[in-house]
Formats: C-alpha cells, structure tokens, sequence
C-alpha cells in the first residue's frame, strides 16, 4: 500500500492517482475529515485497506456491516472503503443507507463483529467519518484509532484474498421491527419528530408511530442540502423550530434527531429545552423505578442532580462519573454493566433488558414517551420541574489549537489540585471533590460545579458549570475557571458564553 499524501490538491494529476488523508481525522474514537480538502476517494480507499488490515491483527472475523449516511457523497465513500475492505480480504455486509444505530443493530441481527458507518454524524456538510468498531456493541477508543491511524498513513495496509460484498436489502424493515417489538403506549402521545432532513427521517417518524404515538413530522423529508438548518439537536436553529411546532401544534413535547440518529434531543409541551443530562436522570428515576439498585454510567459534563436527587437514592442507584465521549460511555456501561449510560450531548446506552448496550436515539426516544406514558397523564414539563432545582450553563467551547489544547487541560488540573492540596478555597469554599477522569470537574461544598476538558472532536475546549445555589454562584464558578484559562494566551474566544 502506498503512504498516504496530506497536501495534495483538487484538480491535478496527483489528486487522481494518489490517496490523500491528512493526520487531524484520526479522533480518539472515530474518524472525520473535510472530504475533498483532507481525503479523497483513494484516501478512503486506503483507510478501507488499513482497517480491515488491523481487524485481521485483532484476530477477529474478518466480517464487517457498512453503511451510510444521507448526504451527497455518502455513497461514494462508502463503496471505496468497501474496496479497500475487499482488498483487505473483509466479507462486507452492506446494508445501505442507514442510522449508525442500524449499522450496530446489524452487526448483532447478522452476527458480525465488525462495523464501518460512513457518517459525518451531525457535522455539517463537507464533512464525512466513518464510526468503527470489532467487537459488539462497542466502537474503537483511542488505542485503536492510534494504530488504525499508524497503519493507514504509513502505508502498512496488506492486501489478502478471500474479500467479498454481501447486499442487504432488508435491515430497516428489520431494524424497525426490533425497536418496536414488545412496545406500546397506553394513550397515543402527540409528539413532534424533527430530522432536520437528515438519515432518521427515514426511520424515526415510522418507528414512534408503530409504538402507538400520534407523530407530527418536522422536516422529515430527506434532503442532502440540509436546507433548514443542520440535523444537530443541540444546535440553536433546529431547537427553535422544534420549539415553535411544540407550540403551534399543541404537542406534548418534541423528540430531535440529529443527523445519524445515535442522539435524541427533547423540547417539552411548553416548547422548552431539556439538556439531555435532565432527561437522564428522568429516565434513571423511572428504570430504578423497575429495577432495583440500578447503576447508571453518566460523562463528566453531565449535571450532579445525579448524586443528589432524593429520588434516586431512595432507589438505591449508584452513579459513575466518566469520561465524555459515546465510545468512552459506551465501553464504561459495559464494563460495569449498568442499566443504562447517559451523556450530555444526547447520547443515551441501554443495556438489556431495555437495548443491546449502543448509543440510539430512537430507542431513547421511545424510552422517553413510555416514561411520560407511565407518569400519570403529568406533563414533560412538570416532571422537570420535580428534578432539584439547579441553574446550567450550555456546552461552551472556547478556541484552542488541537496541540495545545491539552497542555491546557493538564495545567489547569495541576492547578486546582494544588488547590485542594493546599486546602485552598474557591469562591469562599472547600474543594470537596476533583474528578480528573477526564480534564478537570471542581465540586465545591454547596454542590457548585465546574468542568474544563479538551474537545475530542474540534480544536477547543469545553467548559461546563453548574450550581444548586444560585444563578450567580453558578455564574461565579464559570468566571474562576476563565481566569485561569485567561492565563494561556493560546485560549480564544468562546462559541458562546453564559
């Protein structure tokens, strides 16, 4: 196999002829690149070959599932990875367009250890990645993204017979019977389904409807142009609209999907967000609820109503903060073999009997609607506000280059360690807690918070805080953690800022 390129440019013969694949697209658990920019078809060709390279070095079946995402160019890349699996000598089961949800639900319904989704998840468009993983239900973590990354840009793929392509023209239809199986509410739940036309237009609305809701679709017809607004719950645009169909349809809430449907985002019946950590611990009360001393795996952006919550510790749960990521919640859940994970971003892992342990939006949303349908005919937003009152910032993430943005992170984790070490006091308090799993999260006695980590994904940090106290104690924590970032030139601005 020949090295990749990293600077090869568009519209010239060594574009034609030769693989492109810059370093950056190697995450700490998944793989995105500007396609076009930073790889080409022979790019993924290539990383098709040094995938199904190091399958072969893991010593498992050579077997993998393929997909895509709806996007322009999704199929394309799909099919050269695809070559180079094949050249790789990997049986490739390809399902088509697909949910990564689907593309994991394959891999247990055909009985294969492998799976490679072409997907730029909710990244807009220009971009594209693929999620891997080999061995059910998890995805690849940092050491395995380290070697993939060593093979595919030292060009150490190997080339082995015996590759072939299997078509699957069936899995939706399947799919779509085994999220519903077994599911039904009692009363038909009015709830908008918002796609953003993205991939879970095709399988969200049809899967809440065979489960007995009454679905209002919002932006449900798939278009590669993502003409409204990216498919990305979080993202301010596609909330604002979910919020306004709540409302101008009397609906009982809103269920958003991003663009391969491993997330689910909530807007209740008075058309106002729920970070997706509070419908964690909704749904933490109502499984604990039915099963008892319940243990549940959350990241460490998410907020402490988790140890708090009266409800949860009269049901015996256990909680364990871990490190932010689907494929680090992914693996922990696992691991401990909780009930369930939650991650801030949206990203909810049922274990059995309630999933087989991945990241799916729409399990997650039906998961939701049984939980409303099972509370006695309240309102989303009265089971909201039945959680302990806290005041939340969003997601912030300041600007920081991709290598220095962990030098960061470790001075600022030195230096609240040498804060409580020293019996030091931030905003007039103890430091009762430091949780260095991932980055820093500083508890202070009254249960404010506050989190500083470094983006797996994106040249930034990430900054989270939050407080039981008050709006300003809240408000307080965020200013003592931007002084200190304030202290490194390389920290810019904010994406946005409380």
């Amino acid at each position: 196999m020949t090295a990749p390129k990293s600077d090869l440019k568009p519209n010239s013969l060594e574009y034609e002829t030769q693989p492109l694949v810059t370093a950056n697209g190697f995450r700490e658990y998944d793989a995105r690149w500007l396609f076009g920019k930073e790889i080409n078809l022979l790019g993924v060709q290539a990383l098709g070959l040094g995938l199904g390279t190091y399958l072969h070095e893991l010593g498992v079946s050579p077997r993998v599932v393929t997909g895509h995402d709806f996007r322009s160019y999704s199929q394309s890349i799909k099919q050269a990875l695809i070559i180079g699996l094949i050249e790789a000598g990997c049986e490739v089961h390809d399902i088509g367009l697909a949910l990564s949800p689907v593309a994991y639900y394959a891999q247990f319904a055909l009985e294969l250890p492998a799976v490679a989704m072409v997907t730029a998840s909710h990244n807009e468009n220009g971009w594209t990645g693929v999620k891997m993983g080999a061995k059910r239900p998890l995805t690849f973590g940092p050491e395995d993204m380290s070697r993939l990354k060593a093979i595919v840009l030292g060009g150490h793929g190997e080339q082995r017979p015996g590759g072939r392509l299997v078509r699957v023209g069936d899995m939706r239809a399947r799919y779509l019977d085994h999220v519903s199986k077994g599911h039904k509410l009692s009363r038909p739940i009015r709830v908008v389904a918002a796609c953003g036309n993205g991939t879970a237009g095709a399988f969200a609305p049809e899967a809440l409807r065979r489960v007995g809701a009454d679905v209002i679709d919002l932006d449900t017809a798939l278009d590669w142009n993502f003409p409204r607004y990216n498919p990305n719950p979080e993202d301010l645009h596609m909330l604002k609209a979910m919020s306004e169909a709540v409302r101008a349809n009397g609906a009982e809430l809103c269920l958003g999907f991003d663009g391969d449907g491993d997330r689910c985002g909530v807007v209740d019946d008075r058309g106002e967000e729920i970070f997706a950590d509070k419908v964690g611990v909704l749904l933490a009360r109502d499984l604990s609820a039915r099963h008892a001393k319940a243990k549940f795996v959350v990241d460490v952006k998410s907020t402490g109503i988790f140890e708090t919550d009266p409800v949860l510790k009269k049901n015996g749960v256990t909680v364990d903060y871990w490190k932010t990521g689907h494929s680090y919640i992914k693996r922990r859940t696992s691991e401990l073999g909780a009930l369930a994970g939650f991650e801030k971003s949206g990203h909810y892992f049922f274990n059995p009997p309630h999933g087989l342990g991945y990241d799916d939006g729409i399990v997650a949303a039906i998961a939701v609607l049984e939980m409303l349908d099972r509370a006695g005919g309240k309102k989303m937003s009265t089971l909201v506000e039945s959680l302990p009152k806290t005041w939340s910032s969003p997601t912030m993430a300041p600007e920081c280059p991709d290598e220095r943005k962990y030098a960061v992170v470790d001075a600022l984790v030195a230096e609240y360690a040498a804060l409580e070490a020293r019996s030091e006091r931030v905003l007039g308090q103890k430091i009762v807690r430091l949780v260095t799993v991932n980055g820093v999260r500083v508890v202070l006695e009254d249960g404010t918070w506050g989190l500083v980590r470094a983006s797996s994904n994106k040249p930034s940090l990430v900054v989270v805080v939050e407080s039981p106290a008050s709006e300003a104690k809240m408000r307080a924590m965020f200013e003592d953690i931007d002084a200190r970032l304030r202290k490194h030139p390389e920290v810019g601005a904010y994406d946005q800022r409380i």
